[in-house]
């Protein structure tokens, strides 16, 4: 089939290479000039399974509405009166409840568990490097933190993948520089998970792609896809050209296109803001990625690089990042790491992501044939880009995926 990907983020350019190894002639179509250079630019970059968790969780409400009114917060609320927000939100609450919860966790388990090893396996093959790290370290400060943990706890204690929750001692012989100052109760270590450079690991495998015949067409913004005869036909300003099948894959700006499809998704755009600092001790710097449950925010190691993701603000598109998050995100690093870099000389990025109330990845068919979507949830880094690539490709190819998709399709908002 001639496929065309609309979207060169993490989840196109994957999708991209396992149709190409499908056997299929692909083309990426991206807006920007190169690959990941939106919303897979410079997120957490997590790859974490185990501690993959919805947003929409027993007690979060509460205590995201008590930090909007004091100091550093993990959420900012500046459009607070659009109707989008609170119709959507109305939704998210209902995803709180304990059985959605749970139901939700698993979902994010299963295809993160599958994509990190369909991640191992091209890491082997072709001997990639992208400043990845080993481990993870989940912070809590109080114990009204663990007790707002224990449901996601007890679902990953009904798994088979790898953790310990541990006393500060042994999370500090883990991460040797964590701040002794900044109070810390417990830890949870999960040493399957991981993090990495999403843009540089996108950048290398849109190479391997290329030599497998994909074709990147870059600066073109798909504006409408629709079926004329047995073909798809994909309009862009002033051209148009058609296709067998169309994986949908751009993130935020998968959303006009679904709404023309017929396709009614709760997407809720969400600003996230990160900050990149050069490491000035690597003594005092993480030796992998951590995550501050406070704040919701992740420290994470890049090579000689550190960067602090998080800060949530919903309804905003924003090219700046506000005063509000750059005080946020520098607390979390001085909080934990204060001597190992100067966060007033950070790289500051920003960017809108699609959030949906449940936390769970979107893919699989849409209303019209052989238009397929697929979307991450940017909470949780590129858990499951590779496995949403791969399981697209086995769709559009009539194969039956590796792993179940029940709850991760269009079907659960039918």
């Amino acid at each position: 089939m001639q496929v065309a990907v609309i979207g060169g983020g993490v989840v196109g350019v994957s999708s991209a290479y396992f149709l190409a190894a499908a056997g299929h002639e692909v083309v990426v179509i991206e807006r920007g000039s190169n690959v990941a250079e939106e919303a897979s630019f410079a997120h957490c970059g997590r790859i974490t399974p185990a501690l993959a968790t919805p947003w929409a969780m027993p007690g979060m409400p509460r205590q995201l509405l008590s930090m909007l009114f004091r100091g550093p917060a993990p959420l900012m609320l500046r459009h607070r009166f659009d109707p989008a927000l609170w119709r959507w939100a109305s939704r998210w609450i209902a995803e709180c409840e304990l059985t959605r919860f749970r139901i939700n966790k698993e979902r994010l388990q299963r295809i993160g568990t599958y994509s990190r090893e369909l991640l191992q396996q091209l890491r082997e093959h072709y001997h990639l490097e992208f400043e990845q790290s080993a481990g993870h370290l989940q912070l809590f400060r109080t114990e009204r933190e663990l007790a707002l943990a224990r449901p996601g706890l007890a679902v990953l204690a009904e798994t088979a993948l790898p953790h310990q929750l541990m006393d500060a001692d042994a999370a500090r012989l883990i991460e040797p520089a964590l701040n002794p100052a900044t109070p810390l109760l417990r830890a949870l270590h999960l040493p399957e998970d991981e993090a990495g450079n999403c843009a540089l690991f996108s950048k290398q495998l849109k190479l391997i792609s290329q030599q497998m015949g994909v074709g990147f067409r870059f600066n073109t913004t798909v504006e409408r896809v629709e079926r004329v005869g047995p073909q798809i036909v994909l309009h862009c300003a002033g051209d148009s050209f058609a296709a067998d099948g169309v994986i949908l894959a751009a993130g935020s700006g998968n959303l006009p296109l679904l709404n023309a499809l017929g396709a009614r998704v709760p997407f809720l755009p969400v600003q996230g803001y990160s900050a990149t600092c050069p490491i000035r001790d690597f003594d005092e710097a993480p030796l992998a990625s951590v995550s501050d449950d406070t704040f919701k925010t992740t420290i994470t190691r890049f090579g000689n690089r550190i960067r602090i993701a998080g800060v949530a603000e919903p309804c905003a598109r924003r090219q700046e990042v506000p005063e509000a998050a750059q005080r946020t995100l520098h607390h979390v690093g001085m909080e934990w790491f204060p001597n190992a870099t100067n966060y007033n000389n950070a790289t500051l990025w920003s960017n809108v992501q699609a959030m949906l109330p449940d936390g769970v990845p979107l893919l699989g068919q849409t209303p019209l044939h052989n238009v397929l979507v697929g979307m991450d949830d940017g909470a949780n880094g590129w858990t499951a880009a590779l496995g949403i690539g791969k399981i697209l490709s086995d769709l559009l190819s009539n194969q039956h995926p590796d792993i179940d998709t029940d709850g991760l399709t269009l079907s659960r908002y039918g």
